[in-house]
């Protein structure tokens, strides 16, 4: 006859084993990982959209594709920019609940400004070159992948446990 383990008694078990953070355990991780400002990405956001606008107007030597290019490009680092805004406010950081909160709030307003930004795009600029409003939209998009490829570097970090191990 077999005796299955009790579930409850093998997190009991491992519940034990937890040792909590020191101040200066954690001040060194923090430290260590440094995280990303959404302000960084969205200033690179805006100098690859200036940088699109102004070569796509020079290569092609029509005003109104670089405008095109520069709109697609507001379309991305507007809404970035209201959402680092309302992300990194006080509210947001009052508790969790009002964290996520905010996160779905900023990401709407978020949502509704970029068409937004699209729908007057169309309306305003005469003669909208659509490819370059969507290549100024997708190149400035892709800023977020640099960023996360480019973010500063994480040192390792090495915590003694009580018995003296690390990790």
């Amino acid at each position: 006859m077999t005796v299955k383990p009790n579930p409850d008694e093998s997190l009991d078990a491992e519940s034990s084993d937890f040792v909590a953070l020191t101040a200066q355990q954690a001040q060194e991780i923090a430290r260590s990982n440094p995280s990303l400002s959404p302000w960084w990405v969205v200033f690179w956001q805006l100098v690859v959209g200036l940088l699109l606008a102004a070569m796509s107007g020079l290569i092609t030597g029509r005003q109104v594709v670089a405008i095109s290019a520069a709109c697609g490009a507001l379309a991305v680092a507007l809404p970035a920019a209201l959402f680092a805004r309302g992300v990194t406010g006080q509210f947001a950081k009052a508790n969790v609940g009002a964290a996520v909160t905010s996160f779905f709030l900023w990401e709407f307003v978020k949502i509704l400004v970029s068409v937004g930004v699209m729908f007057g795009a169309y309306r305003l600029v005469d003669g909208l070159s659509w490819p370059a409003m969507l290549l100024g939209l997708v190149v400035t998009i892709k800023v977020y992948w640099f960023a996360l490829g480019y973010r500063p570097k994480a040192n390792p970090v090495q915590i003694k446990t009580l018995n003296g191990k690390s990790n």
